[in-house]
């Protein structure tokens, strides 16, 4: 049988909708078979097991979101400005690709043999110095004494759950999906506000407080985010 690119990307394009939706374990070939309109011998032939197709899947979902940050990380901006750009290109991609933190993380959990795991997606980062730059930064005094570890928690809490958290916000405040992107615009920018503020020791002290909605409060209370001591 002659490979077909065309059928090719449609099973891709059906895969990638199922498994969003349903998740790795959520899912069979079959389900994935019946949403591109084929049958399961047809998948088998393209891509031989639903693993290899899921993986194929997470890597294309993966890659120009890696990318992005992998280009901050690697540019002559310095650490605050690495971290702002960070929140902005994160916000910006989920916003056009609202379902892929909910898929990452699906996905991160399947710590089975028969699952993939893709973690040669982090070395890259770590090959930009980026944190290099942060401990050294640490080391000097300009950011606090805090773990790398509990920056990316506080990022992750702030920028990712959101945009699980949609549905669940929508119904807790009654508000539509076009307000709920409005307050996720302002959050955006009360994160970069807040992460900025606390990390760096020099902008403690400046930090003031402005009016923020009661959405985007429900955000950071949703997030288990603690707020940084004698600022308020």
């Amino acid at each position: 049988m002659k490979r077909d690119l065309s059928t090719e990307e449609k099973i891709k394009a059906a895969a990638k909708k199922v498994f969003m939706t349903k998740g790795f374990d959520g899912c069979s070939v079959r389900d994935i078979a019946k949403e591109v309109g084929s049958n399961v011998a047809l998948l088998n032939y393209y891509f031989r097991s639903k693993e290899k197709l899921f993986e194929l899947i997470f890597e294309g979902a993966m890659s120009d979101f890696l990318q992005a940050m992998i280009a901050v990380f690697s540019s002559e901006l310095t650490l605050k400005e690495k971290v702002e750009q960070l929140i902005d290109k994160e916000f910006s991609f989920f916003l056009e690709h609202p379902e892929l933190p909910m898929f990452i993380l699906q996905s991160l959990h399947q710590n089975k043999n028969d699952a993939p795991m893709p973690s040669h997606f982090l070395k890259p980062i770590a090959k930009t110095g980026i944190f290099e730059q942060f401990e050294r930064a640490k080391a000097n005094g300009e950011v606090r004494d805090i773990s790398i570890r509990n920056v990316t928690l506080l990022l992750m809490s702030n920028v990712h759950y959101p945009f699980m958290s949609k549905k669940l916000t929508m119904q807790f405040h009654g508000i539509s999906s076009a307000e709920f992107d409005d307050d996720l615009n302002k959050h955006k920018e009360i994160v970069k506000e807040l992460i900025t503020n606390y990390l760096f020791i020099s902008n403690t002290k400046e930090w003031k407080w402005k009016f923020i909605s009661p959405q985007v409060c429900f955000f950071c209370f949703l997030g288990k985010l603690q707020w940084p001591k004698n600022t308020i």
